[in-house]
């Protein structure tokens, strides 16, 4: 019986230390102070905006908008290493990480560093330490963009509530976004942004303007505009920028021709979402025969007429371009 008692107090000893063991194993990794930041690491990684937003300290009641917290604009992440999880004096723990960050995964990363301060949130079971983020890891970017709302941010479509006003959006930190525009008559420089200190605020402008497509289909449509307009024989063309008064009597057909054409350009508008052709000098050409009212003798004129052009344009929801005329 002695045997057995012994036997059984061995393996229990045995038993309770090893589950001691392993208690101290799992609080100095997995539920550690790092293994909790490596947690929300690991989320990120997947681009598992749910998981991540799930844990203690992430959510936020910062009221910007929670557009970009999506898997679409979330960037890669990898190469993630612990760098070193130190007390500090109030009982929190600071967790240094390294990582390398990429827009989509594809292009070379870029290494960066990040500094996270974690706190006791209770106890699991009673043995494993709960923690939370003291400073929430969702930074804010203000994003304007200018002449237009929408942008998109690596594989996300978006948009802001005012052309030229700056809106504020949630972002996971640490990441890479990329903010651009492409529509079919707009383009915007990609503007790349790292987002890695906790807390801050970055500030991005996506510059949208008018692309080649929409330059050239304006000019097109301009040409065509005065094309039809010299053919029309008479002095005063009906609804067209050019024209020429004689006090001199015709005796043939006015022939017009265009001798320079204007060099379109597109400008925002002075009102959000319009576009404009500025004033924008042009030549056209005019042959006709004249009597002199004088002595009445015939002579052909043949001469050019400067003139100019200014227009207002909009694109319409079907991406249609409508072209109006300005006259000064």
């Amino acid at each position: 019986m002695r045997r057995v008692i012994v036997t059984w107090t061995a393996a229990f000893i045995l038993l309770f230390a090893g589950f001691g063991a392993s208690v101290v194993a799992l609080n100095s990794e997995l539920y550690s102070a790092h293994g909790f930041v490596r947690e929300y690491f690991d989320a990120l990684e997947r681009r598992d905006s749910s998981a991540a937003l799930d844990l203690p300290g992430v959510r936020t009641t910062n009221d910007a908008a929670t557009t970009l917290l999506t898997p679409s604009a979330m960037g890669g992440l990898g190469d993630v290493e612990i760098v070193s999880d130190t007390a500090q004096k109030d009982g929190s723990r600071l967790v240094t990480v390294e990582y390398s960050l990429t827009a989509s995964g594809d292009e070379k990363p870029t290494s960066a560093r990040s500094e996270f301060v974690v706190a006791r949130d209770g106890t699991r079971l009673g043995l494993f330490p709960m923690w939370r983020f003291v400073t929430s890891p969702l930074n804010t970017v203000s994003i304007t963009v200018q002449n237009d709302t929408r942008f998109t941010v690596n594989n996300l479509d978006a948009e802001t509530t005012e052309p030229g006003a700056p809106q504020t959006f949630l972002a996971f930190a640490p990441g890479f976004y990329v903010f651009a525009h492409e529509s079919t008559y707009l383009t915007a420089d990609p503007v790349p942004t790292a987002v890695t200190s906790i807390g801050e605020i970055a500030d991005v402008t996506v510059d949208v303007h008018a692309n080649e497509d929409f330059v050239a289909e304006v000019q097109r449509s301009v040409t065509a505009y005065l094309d039809e307009c010299t053919t029309q024989e008479v002095l005063m063309p009906t609804g067209c920028p050019f024209g020429q008064q004689l006090s001199n009597r015709v005796t043939t057909t006015p022939a017009w021709s265009m001798a320079q054409e204007p060099t379109v350009t597109v400008v925002p508008g002075s009102s959000p979402g319009t576009w404009a052709v500025p004033p924008t000098d042009a030549v056209a050409h005019l042959k006709v025969d004249v009597r002199s009212l004088f002595d009445g003798t015939v002579s052909t004129l043949d001469e050019d007429v400067p003139f100019s052009v200014q227009y207002l344009v909009t694109i319409e929801p079907n991406e249609r371009l409508v072209i109006t005329a300005v006259y000064e």
